[in-house]
């Protein structure tokens, strides 16, 4: 791609998260390759502000109507339009003027505007591992009736995306997505019960937002990408596996039917995926430190330990019930994340809540996008008033 290219438009859904402010970073290395439209948040809209100061897009959109009147009186002189509500997210989101759409925000909360821009035939840049987890065969159905495109920025999965690029799929036997283990491999298990908040966010390998930084601690991060894997590529889940690769260089592997394994390697920067998915099918220059492997000196993998990290086994577990179970692990897991973030509930109680929740909810086979929603409301639901009577008990 080069500069002589017309400029691609590009909206950010959760412009103000981790992958959010990445992918602001990427646009602006080479600015002459893109034009900025729509940048969207919750409810941060200082730090939405300065983007806007920064970047100049042609509009905002944010989901709390609070914020949303804040950020008039932060930026009384912004003339493009300032949309409101998720009716505003998923305005922004099938605007016909996108090019590509990165679909950023953390949870559920990115299902209905994702779903829009799909809806609108967009090229969407899929961040939001939530979308797939929760309505994994709705998105595909809908990405085909409408002609989108999803582009995964997981690291994971563009590393896939990439290895099978002029592969014949019934060549491929398997695919092999690699997990650092996060900073508790090697914690023994009797102390996990003392696992903290502070200790969890402490990865060894990433920078990432809070949600996504515990989770990777759990794996269920890792059990959500064998979902997302399974939905983006129409793979069985038999056919993906989990090792675990603590120097976080290798991002997954594919195996061929005649035992031949292609790997994606680089070093530990979501600025990669973001600016390959951006570019497709061509790629940029980026300027990131070369990967040097005699420094890294050797790649080592162990197989994950599920007894360890329950999380990973359930995820497996939802993704064979299909229907809604996952939906309903993914509601559960943002409940328990958001409780041990605030203190609330104990590092090992997080699979806990999850199964329980599973155990209380009825399963629902094929899901419509409209039940999906109810699903997530009535999982949260469910899973707060269990925590409520597990704080009562312990």
């Amino acid at each position: 791609m080069t500069s002589s290219a017309t400029p691609r438009t590009i909206t950010i859904l959760g412009a103000t998260g981790s992958i959010g402010t990445q992918t602001l970073d990427v646009l602006s290395r080479t600015p002459d390759l893109y034009r900025l439209h729509f940048l969207t948040c919750n409810t941060r809209v200082d730090d939405l502000a300065d983007q806007v100061r920064r970047y100049r897009p042609y509009g905002v959109a944010i989901r709390d109507q609070a914020a949303w009147q804040r950020f008039r009186s932060l930026c009384p002189d912004f003339t493009g339009p300032v949309l409101c509500g998720e009716e505003g997210l998923c305005e922004a989101a099938a605007d016909a003027a996108n090019d590509v759409v990165i679909s950023a925000m953390v949870g559920f909360s990115g299902v209905v505007p994702t779903m829009a821009a799909v809806e609108a035939g967009h090229v969407i840049g899929l961040a939001n591992k939530e979308t797939l987890v929760s309505a994994g065969a709705l998105f595909t159905a809908a990405v085909t009736k409408h002609g989108a495109t999803l582009l995964a920025i997981d690291s994971e999965h563009s590393a896939i995306a990439q290895c099978i690029i002029g592969e014949r799929r019934s060549d491929i036997s398997r695919f092999i997505i690699t997990a650092s283990g996060g900073p508790f491999r090697t914690t023994p298990t009797e102390a996990f019960s003392t696992i903290t908040p502070a200790m969890a966010l402490r990865h060894p390998n990433w920078s990432m937002g809070a949600k996504i930084t515990i989770d990777s601690a759990t794996l269920m991060n890792k059990g959500f990408e064998v979902i997302e894997a399974r939905w983006l590529f129409d793979i069985a889940a038999s056919c993906v596996d989990v090792v675990i690769h603590p120097q976080s260089i290798i991002h997954s592997m594919v195996e061929f039917v005649d035992g031949s394994v292609k790997a994606q390697m680089g070093m530990p920067t979501m600025l990669v995926p973001i600016q390959y998915a951006l570019t497709y099918p061509q790629r940029a220059a980026l300027d990131v430190p070369p990967m040097d492997l005699a420094a890294i000196g050797q790649l080592t993998f162990e197989r994950p330990d599920y007894d360890r990290f329950p999380c990973l086994r359930i995820a497996y577990d939802v993704l064979r019930a299909e229907g809604s179970a996952a939906c309903v692990a993914n509601a559960a897991n943002e409940v328990a994340v958001a409780a041990f973030l605030a203190q609330r509930l104990p590092f090992t109680h997080i699979p806990a809540l999850i199964e329980q929740t599973l155990n209380n909810m009825e399963h629902v086979p094929y899901p419509s996008l409209a039940d999906v929603v109810a699903i997530d409301a009535e999982a949260r639901a469910r899973a707060s008033s269990l925590l409520t009577a597990m704080s009562h008990t312990a």
